[in-house]
Formats: structure tokens, sequence, C-alpha cells
């Protein structure tokens, strides 16, 4: 992965990997190293710019990068950037017994853990890493949207097989979530939010409420990005950046 300076607006981005790892620099002045089991959250607000390149050592890549909108009101808040290593938390199976193990990056999931990290929408991530034969029953917040990623293993989700790559997503309405895990371990990533209702633009990296907002985000970043580095207001520039 090579991914040289870029834009974003009116979005967050949340890095979450299992294998490998990324050198982050952004124009907030943030570098960090991406790394499985922690989480690097990047707002960017009115406007950032970073990069992002997979260490030397990392042979294989693996993971998801969430993209988050922010709302209307939080769109020009400042640039900013998070790294949060959240702990494993055991959960207990509807048997009692040991039934893996939670990692919650995002939000809060109920009696299991709570992420520091800031967000403009109540949200929720977190890494599931279940064992085989597992039946596991989670509370959650009612008022939530929820979807699970299937990585790995043989899982039914609400009575519905999935396989990997499966993106499982429902309506607000429930208080509890129940898995059902085969006869290989799996690897999940639960995700969870309030509704988004705000209509929103998107194009490449721009997010804003409308064309001409968006269009306009673009044409100051291609203005920007043949300007020197002292001459980037919106997105700024990034350290160890030559262009």
């Amino acid at each position: 992965m090579d991914v040289p300076r870029h834009p974003h607006t009116g979005l967050a981005t949340v890095s979450w990997l299992f294998t490998g790892q990324i050198d982050h620099l952004d124009s907030a002045g943030n570098r960090a190293v991406v790394r499985p089991g922690e989480m690097n959250l990047m707002t960017s607000g009115h406007g950032i710019a970073h990069s992002e390149v997979s260490t030397p050592e990392t042979d294989t890549l693996h993971g998801v990068q969430l993209w988050v909108a922010l709302p209307d009101a939080d769109r020009e808040t400042a640039r900013a950037f998070e790294h949060h290593a959240p702990d494993d938390v055991d959960l207990t199976g509807d048997d009692g017994g040991f039934a893996g193990v939670a990692l919650v990056f995002l939000g809060e999931l109920p009696g299991v853990d709570r992420s520091p990290v800031t967000t403009y929408t109540p949200l929720l991530g977190a890494e599931l890493r279940l064992e085989a034969g597992t039946e596991l029953t989670l509370d959650v917040d009612s008022s939530f949207e929820h979807a699970v990623l299937v990585d790995s293993g043989d899982v039914t989700f609400e009575g519905t097989q999935l396989k990997r790559g499966d993106l499982a997503c429902l309506d607000p309405g429930r208080s509890q979530l129940h898995f059902s895990i085969g006869q290989f371990p799996a690897r999940l990533v639960l995700l969870g939010g309030e509704p988004f209702e705000e209509e929103v633009v998107m194009f490449w990296n721009f997010i804003g409420t409308d064309h001409d907002e968006v269009a306009a985000a673009r044409e100051q970043w291609m203005r920007e990005r043949e300007s020197s580095a002292d001459a980037r207001p919106r997105f700024g520039s990034v350290v160890e950046d030559a262009s």
C-alpha cells in the first residue's frame, strides 16, 4: 500500500487492522503506525491531507477502513487525530462459558466496554473473536442500526448464515443480537449507530451538503496541491512530503 498525500473533507476515517502495519502522516502534524488491535481515527473536519504507506516489514495488509460522515453542525470542525488500543474483554456465552473476546474501538457495547475516542454521532465499532461452537447474545442500544461484517469463520447471525465478506444489516429496534458460531472460530466486526438522516453529497474524498460545496473543495485542493507548503490554508502540508 502506497497512497501519497491526498485530501478529505466532512468525514472521519477509522483504520482497524488484522494483519500488517501502515505508516500514517497527516497535515495536523500527526505521525502514527497503525497496528493490529489499535484504532486510529482521523477527523478531516473542514479539510485535512494525509498519506498512508504500509511498513517495509508488512507482507500482508488486511483490515478495514471505515468512513464516518460528520453531521452538518460539525462538518467544519478542526482537523484531529486520535489513537486507541482497546483491551481484550472476555465474553460469556449463553451457556455461561467462555465465548471469545471483544475489542471495542468506537462507542460503547453495553456491559462490555466503552471507547474514549471522540465521535460526533453515537456509534459502535468492535472486533469480536468468537470460539467455535459458541452461542452468544449481546445487549445493544435499541436506537441503533447494526451491521456485522464477517472476516472469517462459520457464522449465523440472527438466524441468517453468513460467509466471509458478508455484511448483514439490521434496522433499529433490537435490544439484543444473537450469534451462533459453527465448527470454526470466527472474527467479526460489529458496527452500529443512530440512523444518519442528513442528506450529503460525496465525490472522491469530499463530503458536503450539496454539489457546489463539494466542487469548491475539489477546486481548492487542486490549487493547493500545486502550491508551496506554506500556501495550503485548507488542507495543510504533510511532514516529509516533498511535493
